[in-house]
């Protein structure tokens, strides 16, 4: 056997040494996988919250995949349905109202992040949505908080300043819009009638929801769902409204000033602010309250969304730390998000910042952002459930009994049957 020289074995030595830094420095370096659905909003808040992240973690990438909503989410549930984990991404974003379904349906598939997430710093309800058996699973996103979008100008004309329309209730609102008919001959609000917004808007307001905080059907026993329905009735029979088909057509008729106002979630300020000439003419109110509900407040939800990390995430705890690190304790992050995409977040310190109180003259100088945050605070938190599409169809398929003037008890006891035999 041929013997090896000192130096020989010191060269080699250093050799490996290299060798094995550059291992451990290659196996340090990781992408994470996101999956979401639309590149100018939440794709670019997660690129934003990742360069922010990657100035400590230069060796980390992150890849986002962008789908169409439907296909992604037609995605996720055959790939869990399935249990096959190849593939599947270490974040992926939930709509809050499906938030449930996927959670219940599909037990152990999304890690809980109790433990990692200062769930006291983000809205209540927000917080809700994604919470089961005490564990919640996400790191809240994008709030749906709705407010009464109005064009100022207008109301002024026959009568009406900002004042009239803080904290009023639904009634109160159908006066104001048959003022303004009487004075002007102009339509107050667009309705289309295949849609359940109103509907999500009032119960959320009250603190209830299709179903309890167990998942049971809560419809021809609940109070406040028979008065969201009259009330529905009630704006339709006052001949304020516009019907109109399609979210073509719902925000062309108030950005066009063929109605005046719309109550809707705070995501709507962007397609409002895309038309310039109408700056200093809009101005934006808390949502009606019912006035014959006690527990309604002004205060309500419309739509958003959360993050959640897969158990099976190939980098699950670099996700975790990720998430953590920016969209759990970034203040500054959110106010950029704020002016660059006009996400509103459910992180409430970020309420302090500059973004946030920053008054906005196309709505007349009014503080927007901070207004929205502060009404985020007061939603009534509710439990979504498996079943809410499958509500909001029977609802939507009772919406010409109810428009021509139907029984309100016959038609809520159908669409409960609808939703129990839909549900079992």
């Amino acid at each position: 056997m041929t013997r090896m020289s000192t130096g020989l074995k010191r060269s080699i030595a250093v050799a490996l040494a290299s060798v094995s830094m550059f291992s451990v420095t290659a196996a340090s370096a990781a992408e994470i996988l996101v999956w979401c659905w639309d590149p100018n909003f939440n794709g670019a808040t997660m690129e934003e919250a990742f360069s922010r992240y990657q100035a400590e973690h230069p060796d980390d990438t992150i890849r986002i995949e962008i789908f169409d909503k439907a296909a992604m989410e037609q995605k996720l549930q055959t790939q869990l349905a399935s249990g096959t984990t190849e593939g599947l991404p270490d974040i992926v974003l939930i709509e809050d109202y499906r938030a449930q379904k996927y959670l219940l349906s599909f037990p152990g598939a999304f890690e809980p992040l109790t433990d990692e997430i200062d769930y006291s710093a983000f809205a209540p309800y927000k917080v809700e949505v994604s919470t089961v058996d005490g564990q919640t699973y996400s790191m809240p996103f994008d709030s749906g908080v709705t407010g009464l979008f109005y064009r100022a100008d207008a109301l002024e004309e026959a009568g009406y300043t900002a004042a009239d329309l803080e904290n009023i209730t639904w009634d109160q609102l159908i006066e104001i819009g048959q003022g303004v008919k009487e004075k002007t001959g102009e339509t107050l609000l667009p309705i289309d009638p295949n849609a359940s917004d109103l509907f999500r808007i009032m119960m959320q307001s009250a603190g209830t929801w299709y179903f309890d905080a167990e998942g049971n059907v809560t419809i021809a026993d609940n109070p406040v769902f028979h008065e969201v329905l009259a009330t529905y009735q009630r704006i339709l029979a006052a001949d304020i409204s516009k019907t109109v088909s399609g979210w073509t057509e719902y925000t062309g008729s108030f950005t066009s000033g063929d109605t005046l106002a719309t109550p809707t979630g705070v995501w709507m300020t962007a397609t409002i602010k895309a038309n310039p000439e109408q700056s200093g003419q809009w101005g934006v109110a808390p949502v009606p309250r019912m006035g014959n509900v006690e527990s309604s407040v002004n205060a309500s939800n419309l739509g958003g969304s959360s993050w959640y990390v897969l158990s099976s995430a190939p980098q699950k705890e670099l996700a975790i730390d990720f998430l953590k690190s920016v969209w759990g304790s970034d203040v500054d992050f959110y106010q950029e998000i704020l002016i660059n995409q006009g996400a509103l977040g459910t992180y409430m310190p970020a309420r302090e910042g500059e973004a946030f109180q920053a008054s906005d003259e196309f709505f007349g100088g009014q503080p927007v952002w901070q207004n929205f945050s502060n009404w985020l605070a007061e939603i009534p938190a509710v439990n979504y459930g498996i079943f809410t599409e499958e509500a909001d169809s029977a609802v939507v398929a009772q919406i010409p009994a109810i428009t021509s003037g139907g029984n309100i008890d016959e038609i809520v006891s159908a669409i409960d049957a609808q939703v129990r035999q839909q549900t079992q």
